[in-house]
């Protein structure tokens, strides 16, 4: 049976050695054995394990609730990799919605059949976004959903053109802090500061309005607190999203 070190392991599944050791410590991964030399080693079982934390965190599942969905009978596990499986199905769908929607635009713009408006909107998720305005007015209350409805005004007001730029600022500016993170940059550097300050100032962009440090302090609060934002910001690197919810917080101290 094959044995693999931490590095071998980091190298055939794409997670960092970093996160392998965190999975050990919090004990959701742990080695098959530890060598006389101090290396961890992992053997088929381990990889399977492996299989499944990455899997659910895949589909957004906290690290807390991995650990406990992976210690449970068989049953439980079961059902939820048949809801996990439900999800994943749901997803390709609209996957293949929004690729006809991309190769029909495409030949529109390419000089093809001309499109209904409508169909320019199909495969995207409005519940989805139902789902995150109802979940920031619950936490809120009224004063957040007449933010909401002012910020959705403005965002509408500049165009499609505004919006399109508006993300790949976003793109970019989470970028250079995931690059920082990757290179063990610390909270608190001063070559931090001006990445964090452009982060700010996207997030003013999309809001319409001044973003100030309480402000900013609480977006962070609110990406921790909903996992479909640690699924998202962790595609840059285990770990980075509890990484830049502190610098954001601290980024004005």
């Amino acid at each position: 049976m094959s044995m693999y070190t931490v590095t071998q392991l980091a190298r055939l599944s794409g997670v960092s050695v970093r996160a392998l050791h965190h999975y050990d410590a919090i004990g959701l991964l742990k080695p098959a054995h530890v060598g006389d030399n101090s290396y961890r080693y992992y053997g088929r079982a381990e990889l399977l394990r492996l299989q499944d934390i990455l899997f659910h965190r895949e589909l957004g599942v906290p690290l807390a609730k991995i650990a406990e969905l992976l210690d449970a009978g068989e049953e439980d596990r079961l059902g939820m990799l048949k809801k996990h499986r439900r999800a994943l199905s749901d997803r390709i769908e609209q996957t293949r919605s929004l690729l006809d929607t991309i190769d029909r635009t495409i030949a529109e713009i390419d000089g093809g059949q001309d499109m209904k408006d409508a169909d320019f909107f199909k495969g995207f998720a409005p519940e989805k976004q139902d789902e995150y305005e109802d979940w920031l007015a619950e936490r809120g209350g009224q004063d957040m959903t007449e933010r909401i409805a002012d910020s959705k005004a403005h965002l509408m007001a500049g165009g499609r053109d505004a919006m399109e730029a508006r993300m790949a600022e976003m793109a970019e500016a989470e970028a250079a802090l995931a690059e920082q993170f990757r290179k063990g940059v610390a909270i608190g550097s001063a070559e931090l500061a001006p990445l964090l300050d452009r982060h700010r100032q996207w997030i003013a962009s999309m809001w319409g309005r001044d973003c100030p440090p309480e402000a900013y302090a609480g977006m962070a609060d609110m990406y921790l607190a909903h996992p479909d934002f640690r699924t998202h910001f962790d595609k840059h690197g285990e770990g980075f999203l509890d990484w830049l919810a502190e610098a954001m917080k601290q980024a004005n101290l």
